[in-house]
């Protein structure tokens, strides 16, 4: 069996054997880009993974910020697992239609609230397809709630403030998964209102050098990347994007390089994008 290159990670074989497993609570977490003309609500009823629940970034999200899918609130993330009849103690396997492009923002998002056992599932639902594994078709299969203790782990997300100092102070790197077109503004945002370019002094790592195929590529291939934008293993990271999403891409391919991130910049390009007193270069 071909090893997987995060620990995080778990195989399509490894799910299949476990799908009517009391313990585990798999979680559709597809999110797409307006750009992709994709409607993850319609393709989960169209078809997702026996058992799966829908978890929307867009619904349990902070809904007094004006930023996308915020980090909500820990008694509203507390309720969201709730609902979905996960407890504590359960094990849980997140994939998302594109093979690798959500699912770590809800991977990192169930991390920081103190989930232990929370995976992705390697090559998501294209792979799963692929093998001709079965599927379900209409909404999820309702589960009795379960009592779930939120733990949050505030370190692990990074405000505008914590970006700022960052940058100014060089103790921890800033690196953007934007594609490089955005990054060096070449390319305008896909939302409406944002400038184009970069952060004064971040470095650029696209989350698609690190995806091959839908999956996390092999532990050398990111590294490699991470070097090749002169990017430090060693010294702190904080990862951003255009709104958190592929940032945590970067999380996981970090920690499968055997490093811990600093933090997630959850405003991302969102927020430093639209805002008048956050500085943005254009080029290299």
């Amino acid at each position: 069996m071909t090893t997987l290159p995060s620990p995080w990670l778990r195989s399509t074989e490894w799910l299949a054997e476990r799908l009517d497993a009391p313990d585990l609570v798999i979680i559709d977490g597809s999110y797409y880009l307006s750009t992709m003309n994709r409607d993850a609500e319609a393709e989960f009823a169209a078809g997702h993974i026996p058992g799966a629940q829908r978890f929307d970034i867009d619904t349990v999200k902070d809904t007094e910020s004006d930023l996308p899918h915020m980090m909500p609130p820990t008694p509203a993330f507390s309720a969201a697992l709730r609902k979905l009849g996960i407890g504590d103690g359960q094990s849980v396997v997140i994939y998302d239609g594109a093979g690798l492009f959500s699912a770590p923002r809800v991977w990192w998002m169930f991390r920081t609230f103190g989930v232990e056992r929370v995976f992705i599932l390697d090559g998501g639902l294209p792979k799963w397809v692929a093998e001709g594994r079965p599927l379900e078709t209409g909404p999820a299969r309702a589960r009795a709630a379960r009592h779930f203790t939120a733990r949050r782990n505030h370190g692990a997300v990074a405000d505008l403030g914590d970006v700022k100092k960052a940058l100014a102070s060089g103790r921890a790197q800033v690196v953007d998964a934007r594609p490089a077109e955005r990054f060096r503004g070449e390319a305008a945002e896909p939302r409406a209102g944002l400038k184009s370019g970069h952060m004064p002094g971040a470095f650029n790592v696209p989350f698609s050098a690190l995806v091959k195929d839908g999956r996390l590529a092999d532990v050398e291939t990111i590294k490699s990347a991470f070097a090749g934008a002169g990017v430090d293993l060693d010294k702190p990271i904080i990862t951003s994007c255009g709104s958190g999403v592929s940032a945590a891409i970067l999380w996981l391919a970090i920690d499968a390089a055997g490093r811990q991130p600093a933090g997630l910049y959850d405003g991302s390009w969102a927020e430093w994008g639209g805002r008048d007193d956050c500085p943005v270069v254009k080029g290299e």
